[in-house]
This record gives C-alpha cells, structure tokens and sequence, in this order.
C-alpha cells in the first residue's frame, strides 16, 4: 500500500466530511470523523467500485450500519468521483440527496439504506450471501458501533455469517468507546467486544483504527482466512480531528462559528501537514 498517499486521502475525508456538517452547522461529527482512516484505506486502497457506475454488480459493498455517520461517506463519495464534492454541502437542507442518515435511493455510493441501528449489520450479511451464491468475487464491509452493538439484531447477524461460512464479510466495530447517552460502559458494558465476536466463530483483529497501515493488514488478513466471516475491532477517538469534538467525544456537535472556524483550519493545517511530511 502506499501509506503516505492513504493518510493525506484521510485528511482530506476529515476536511470535507466537516465541511459536509458545517454547511448545516450541526450534526454528527464524533462518529463521522474517527471512520476517515477506515474509509481512506477501504476507499484508496482496497475496495472495487465505479463512480461512473454505482451500481456495478461486481463491485465490493460498503454498508455503513451505523447510518447516521453518513458525513464521512459522503465526503469519501465526493472525493473518489461520485459527484461534485459542492453537492454534498446540501446535508439535511430540504429536497437533498444527503439525508442525515444514508439512502441507497438518493445518494450514488450508497448500497444498504441504514440508520435503524443493528439492521445493516442483517442486511450487509444478506448481501454478502446473496453475493456469494451468485458466484461474485466481492466484499462486504459493513461498519457498525460500538453503541450499536448493544443490539441483538447484531450478534444474530453474527451467528447467521458464521452458520453460512460468508467469507466474504468483514465486520468493523468502531469502538470509541462512547454512544448517544455517554460511555459505552455506563449504559451497558461489553468487556471485550473482541473476544465477543471471536465467541461467534468469526476470524477476529483488534487493531488501532486510526492506523491505515494496521486497517490494511487486517483486512489482508481476513482475505486470506478462509471459511469463516471476519471481524476487526478498530478502536478509534470520537471525533478524531475536529477541535471541538475530539476532547468531548461528542455524539452530535452544535458548535458556534468561531469553534467551526476553529476547526476547519486546524483540520486545513492537518492536511498540509500530512502532504509535507
């Protein structure tokens, strides 16, 4: 992989998935922003797909279950061609084609409509044995909280991928440790989601998930597991880049101009940084 290139691609997904939010002025911006590694290393480096043809049927699936950090995949869409990066600036203003939370029906790069937590995690799974009877050679990634998983629907998806050997699903938890109440281990601890998911059967990396580097080498190694279905659990920061959003780990951010002014130029500055290093 080339690392430099993937992390300058990360930055640029901050920048603009805060843009996205800024042009409404509020919105989800923790659990948007600490997905840009995720989605620079899947977007740059290892995903199938055509912004000429979106739905192109060999093409790998991305299923963002936890919907409402569609931010982050409307800022990663714009920059890999999907349409002007200018478009997505209409998040959430009436008669959008980005809505708060994603919908395959408005938005090109969109595969799974989700936003009901714990139900992308059921679909991506059809998906991905719907893929593999008809003989595909694709992926599913399907992106899903740690907040999230205190749905059951979850770990039925789990069990259902491991009972149908879907090796061609990767499940990423994005464990920030935080959801909409506060801390994850306040409204109802996991321990270790890790050794939860690997209890399903399935071939289990837990990694840092702002290291493009470790995300790639995980999902090389899932490719190359054979027979079960993956999952890598990316621990992340809430808000990873956003000055006002980082220190909170806040689920949904309403800052004043001055903090968003604030942030989009420490995030310009990352950027820069990045490119020059």
């Amino acid at each position: 992989m080339n690392e430099k290139k993937c992390k300058v691609l990360a930055a640029e997904i901050r920048l603009e998935t805060l843009k996205v939010i800024h042009s409404r002025g509020f919105g989800h911006v923790g659990g948007s922003m600490d997905l840009a590694d995720l989605m620079a290393v899947l977007y740059g480096e290892v995903m199938k797909f055509d912004p000429k043809n979106p739905r192109w049927e060999d093409r790998d699936w991305l299923v963002l279950s936890k919907g409402h950090a569609g931010p982050v995949a409307y800022a990663t869409f714009g920059l890999m061609g999907y349409y002007p990066m200018e478009e997505a600036y209409t998040l959430n203003h009436p008669h959008t084609h980005f809505p708060s939370h994603t919908d395959r029906k408005l938005t090109p790069g969109v595969d799974l409509t989700t936003g009901s937590l714990g139900q992308g995690a059921s679909t991506a799974t059809g998906a991905a044995l719907g893929n593999k009877i008809d003989g595909r050679d694709s992926h599913v990634f399907c992106v899903i909280g740690d907040g999230e998983a205190d749905e059951g629907e979850v770990w039925e998806a789990f069990h259902f991928a491991y009972a149908h050997k879907l090796d061609n699903i990767i499940y990423f938890i994005d464990n920030n440790g935080y959801q909409l109440d506060g801390p994850t281990d306040d409204i109802l601890a996991h321990g270790s989601l890790a050794k939860k998911a690997e209890a399903f059967g399935l071939y289990t990396q837990e990694i840092d998930g702002h290291d493009v580097k470790a995300i790639y080498d995980a999902i090389q190694n899932a490719y190359a597991k054979k027979g079960v279905p993956s999952c890598i659990v990316l621990d992340t920061c809430k808000g990873k880049g956003a000055t006002f959003a980082e220190p909170k780990h806040d689920h949904s951010s309403q800052p004043n101009e001055e903090q968003w002014a604030e942030a989009l130029a420490a995030s310009e500055k990352a950027l820069e940084d990045i490119k020059n290093a």
